[in-house]
């Protein structure tokens, strides 16, 4: 491990000693799965992993993440998330995130309350810096902290090191909720939420694994990762185009951008980063 690396492992671990105990927001991926394990492996009891379930995230993420919380022996709880109740998160505003997180993180911190942990942390890492994330407003509202953008790690770094303790997320792809499918002013159903979510777990079962379903209405737009174009387009065209419109879509396009971070965020013209006002 490179120097620098180290440092910011060491770093991680003194934010973390620091604590009096953290209630962790735990989504199952890559960065929350990290932050979980060395907290448990420095706090032991005093380290308790939320987390929510939503009818906007798939019940695959659940369950991958109480896996995950059973393999490292940590504490582990679930909550209910109802963003889709919050007034203002429907109508689908550049700064939804903003509802969505004021949401989970009031709750995490009604745990944390209940439970006697003085902390919140989140899984935010120092490459969402430069990105438009509208919830970061609702962390530094709650005083929900990031200890692995404290530590400075990208999310390259945090996986070499979960590759290094064995956290079976070291490679698993991007994940986000359900509503960040949808084009701001699209209004966020029920319905709609879960027509995405049947289009995805489809094209999961078929074997992609970087891929988004864009919703346009009758039109979903995929994005997938590129070096599985040609898996979809030459091997698996007609199964995806079957499983998307048995999910309700007329029809299926294919974005030759492919899969990107972001990438309803590019219409906008007036954002910051971290949801700076």
């Amino acid at each position: 491990m490179e120097a620098s690396l180290e440092s910011k492992r060491q770093r991680l671990y003194g934010i973390l000693r620091e604590m009096d105990g953290v209630v962790i927001g735990f989504s199952g991926g890559v960065d929350s799965s990290y932050l979980y394990a060395v907290a448990v492996e420095v706090l032991g009891n005093r380290a308790l992993g939320v987390t929510a379930c939503s009818e906007t995230y798939p019940v695959r993420e659940r369950r991958e993440a109480e896996a995950i919380a059973a393999k490292l022996g940590g504490r582990h709880t679930l909550i209910v998330s109802e963003e889709l109740d919050v007034p203002g998160f429907a109508e689908n505003p550049k700064d939804r995130c903003y509802f969505c997180k004021k949401e989970l993180f009031g709750k995490l911190r009604e745990v944390a309350d209940e439970e006697g942990l003085g902390e919140v942390a989140d899984g935010s890492n120092a490459d969402d810096r430069g990105d438009y994330r509208p919830g970061r407003k609702a962390a530094r509202e709650l005083g929900v902290r990031s200890p692995l953008d404290e530590a400075e790690l990208t999310k390259d770094e945090i996986r070499e090191l979960s590759k290094a303790i064995a956290l079976p997320t070291w490679d698993k792809p991007a994940f986000a909720c359900l509503s960040s499918r949808f084009p701001y002013g699209t209004r966020i159903t029920r319905e709609n939420v879960s027509q995405v979510g049947r289009a995805e777990e489809g094209l999961r079962e078929l074997g992609l694994r970087v891929l988004r379903v864009r919703h346009h209405g009758d039109v979903a737009r995929l994005e997938v990762g590129p070096q599985e174009f040609d898996k979809l387009v030459n091997g698996l065209r007609d199964a995806a185009v079957r499983i998307v419109k048995e999910a309700g879509y007329a029809y299926v396009a294919l974005d030759l951008q492919g899969y990107r971070t972001g990438a309803l965020n590019e219409v906008l013209t007036d954002i910051r980063p971290l949801g700076a006002p």
